[in-house]
């Protein structure tokens, strides 16, 4: 994932420099028209894919995983799957931020259009502490569970179940789940708070659209 990295870096460089220096980057009256309506289309094709992504992820493809899935290696799934999903979701939404931030420059933008601008900045910043920081996390913890769970021989079940019971009586693999569910929880919050910025923002653009 080192490519896509620093192509995140380099996209959330250019949103922040359209955020905060926006007689650099900003759209004016003079933009040629073709500029503005790119910008158009690159803020409501980023918006879409990260909100329809982090919709899936989140309350659909997860949960079916989690009920079918022996728990090791659904586990495993989210390890390869996670650092992806957050890294296209960062991509979208520092572009769909760069572009929305060029559409309506901070110092000629409405207060409205400004918590916009907040929402798709929350959105990012959600997103990039999941990507660089809770799910590494996450996963470092989950292997390490995992280890212990297959000396006990579990996890190849469907379900919480045998490690429930198991905790019961293993200290160590008791202590494992407190601080994996501490981790996961803060990236699942941080996931949620994310997804309820991408969110506010849809109520905007729907207020938009003429149908």
């Amino acid at each position: 994932m080192a490519w896509s990295t620093r192509f995140l870096t380099a996209v959330a460089f250019l949103a922040a420099g359209v955020v905060f220096a926006p007689e650099f980057f900003g759209s004016t009256a003079d933009s040629p028209a073709v500029a503005v309506s790119l910008a158009k289309l690159a803020h409501l094709l980023c918006f879409a894919t990260s909100f329809g992504a982090a919709l899936w992820v989140t309350f659909i493809g997860g949960i079916i995983m989690f009920k079918n899935l022996p728990r090791h290696q659904f586990g495993n799934l989210q390890s390869k799957m996670f650092p992806a999903y957050f890294t296209l979701v960062s991509v979208c939404a520092a572009s769909s931020l760069a572009a929305f931030a060029y559409l309506h420059p901070w110092k000629l933008s409405s207060s409205l259009e400004r918590y916009q601008l907040g929402f798709l900045l929350s959105s990012l910043g959600f997103n990039l502490s999941n990507l660089l920081v809770f799910t590494p996390m996450t996963v470092e913890m989950m292997k390490k569970r995992h280890k212990v769970e297959r000396d006990l021989s579990i996890g190849e079940e469907v379900g919480w179940s045998k490690n429930v019971e198991a905790a019961k009586v293993n200290p160590k693999l008791a202590a494992m789940n407190k601080k994996f569910g501490m981790i996961h929880g803060l990236s699942s919050l941080a996931n949620i708070l994310s997804f309820g910025s991408l969110a506010m923002h849809s109520w905007y653009l729907a207020g938009k659209i003429k149908l």
